[in-house]
């Protein structure tokens, strides 16, 4: 089954009797339950096939596809995406990255038979400071024994097995950040010393099944490490980039599914004697939300085109990507329920799907990784990044060479296609920024270039990924169209704080007419427009 058939699955969010509908979901959200009847269409279409590589049976093969296909789950419900299987993408990352032979099978099993895998990184104590995670698993005889507790984990109360980061040496034994190690736990249930802890409620993402695990003395085989002793940091960072990734891009999704909700909104809602659509302030902000949209879905595609067509520098694009894409995507919600008024406080009526996607993007792009993480690893790359020539497969859909999860790079080089191919781009003050924030980089000292770094170094790597974000859209297959590229280009600089003024209103009034279009004839406002099965009242 594809993407379409998703679409076709879950049916017109704008049907009341839909189970998998906008009031369905928003009352499973408000009940604090995942939506039952979506899980069974994501059950029917075999979604955890989307994360098994081809190779082991399953449909994955390129990134920017998963992410494509993933995006009528995301339109509707971040949580049901994040819960039924975002998580257990996570997860096996890690077994395909660096398991071996037999794990890889049989966590392929696992997943094609449609069981979820939880992934155990997060303790309270160190949020995403990995290095500093404390569950303990010493080795004894031919396997480890377990011992302190993981927290905020997704699906720990329902799922079969899990990966769980690990201390298994203490930090001077193990120079080099060598001291932690990936385990996969399988059947939880028969580990003795292990327990399932309570659930853990939140504002956003109130579906998803967020517990715990704790281990007193817990034993697990040799056969759960995942790699090599000590190499479970090192593993972890590979996956993230492929993490990071698609969930920068399907959570554009959310900013799709509410950019129409408030278009439809806008269209049937009367003021003065004339539609919401009809006063310039709001035209304003659904065109801009819409430019908005396009940008960050420009730069989410490339970052996870690169990784497989730049696997040395794709780390620093995946957390780019994900620090600014759910960025743009969260600005752009608030500024849309400014249009929504009132209704985007409530939680009933037909738009409080809207609100939901607000409250759902703060959780979902911390995520494993937050934004400040996401800037620690690009920063210390900064100094000496050198633009390089790029390959235009990196910018549109033509088929990509199969990703290898071992070519990814934890540290990436200083070569940069994305902004070697800015450089030719005819606009003085993109060319301007590029040199301007290549002079600033090369003058960090090295104690401004990690975590000890001040607000204005980090603000730079803001810089940079708002460049990546140029080069992404201004070399991609709808740059061909003048009227969008000066929509885009004003866009950056507005939301990148290098303009203050608005120039022109020809181009906005034309993605306001492109998007308006689309709304009629069903098709999506993404950048690459599919069929969608909703309609205006």
């Amino acid at each position: 089954m594809n993407g379409d058939a998703l679409e076709e699955l879950l049916g017109d969010p704008y049907d009341g009797s839909n189970p998998t509908g906008h009031a369905a979901i928003v009352a499973a959200d408000d009940a604090g339950e995942p939506c039952a009847a979506g899980e069974a269409v994501l059950d029917a279409w075999q979604a955890n096939a989307e994360y098994v590589p081809a190779e082991l049976g399953g449909r994955l093969t390129a990134v920017d596809e998963l992410v494509r296909r993933l995006r009528p789950v995301f339109r509707r419900d971040a949580g049901l995406g994040l819960g039924h299987g975002l998580t257990t993408l996570m997860a096996s990352l890690n077994v395909w990255a660096a398991g071996t032979a037999e794990q890889r099978k049989h966590l392929a099993g696992r997943l094609l038979a449609g069981e979820r895998v939880s992934v155990a990184y997060h303790e309270l104590e160190h949020g995403n400071d990995l290095t500093r995670n404390a569950l303990r698993a010493e080795r004894r005889g031919n396997g480890f024994v377990l011992d302190g507790t993981k927290r905020v984990i997704n699906n720990a109360g329902r799922a079969r097995a899990a990966v769980v980061f690990a201390r298994t040496a203490d930090p001077a034994a193990a120079p080099g950040g060598r001291d932690h190690s990936l385990l996969f736990v399988d059947d939880l249930d028969r580990v003795p010393g292990l327990t399932r802890l309570p659930r853990l409620r939140t504002s956003g993402l109130a579906g998803c099944l967020l517990a715990g695990f704790g281990f007193d003395g817990a034993v697990v085989g040799e056969d759960a490490l995942v790699g090599a002793v000590g190499t479970g940091a090192e593993t972890a960072l590979r996956s993230f980039q492929v993490s990071r990734c698609v969930t920068a891009g399907v959570g554009t999704s959310l900013l799709e599914g509410a950019l129409f909700g408030v278009y439809r909104f806008a269209t049937e809602r009367v003021l003065y004697g004339r539609p919401v659509t009809a006063i310039p302030h709001a035209r304003s902000v659904l065109a801009g939300a819409f430019i908005d949209l396009q940008v960050a879905q420009a730069l989410a595609r490339v970052a996870a085109r690169a990784l497989h067509l730049y696997p040395s520098v794709a780390g620093r694009y995946a957390a780019a990507a994900k620090y600014l894409a759910p960025k743009i995507t969260e600005n752009a919600l608030a500024d849309l329920a400014v249009v929504l008024g009132a209704r985007g406080y409530l939680r009933e009526g037909e738009y409080a799907f809207v609100g939901k996607h607000l409250r759902d993007i703060a959780g979902l792009s911390i995520g494993h990784a937050g934004g400040v993480s996401c800037q620690l690893t690009v920063l210390p790359d900064l100094p000496g990044v050198r633009p390089t020539g790029a390959e235009g497969a990196l910018f549109d859909d033509s088929p990509l060479p199969e990703l290898d999860l071992g070519e990814l790079r934890v540290r990436a080089g200083r070569a940069d296609p994305l902004l070697g191919a800015l450089e030719g781009v005819a606009d003085d003050e993109l060319r301007a920024e590029l040199a301007s924030v290549r002079a600033d980089a090369a003058a960090l000292p090295v104690t401004e270039r990690g975590v000890t770094a001040s607000h204005r170094s980090l603000a730079l790597t803001e810089r940079y990924a708002w460049l990546l974000a140029a080069s992404a859209c201004l070399n991609s297959p709808r740059a061909a169209d003048p009227q969008w590229t000066d929509a885009v280009l004003e866009r950056i600089g507005l939301r990148s704080g290098r303009t203050t003024e608005r120039t022109s209103t020809a181009a906005l009034d034309a993605a306001y007419q492109d998007m308006a279009d689309r709304a009629a004839t069903g098709r999506s406002f993404d950048l690459d427009p599919e069929p969608v099965l909703r309609a205006l009242a």
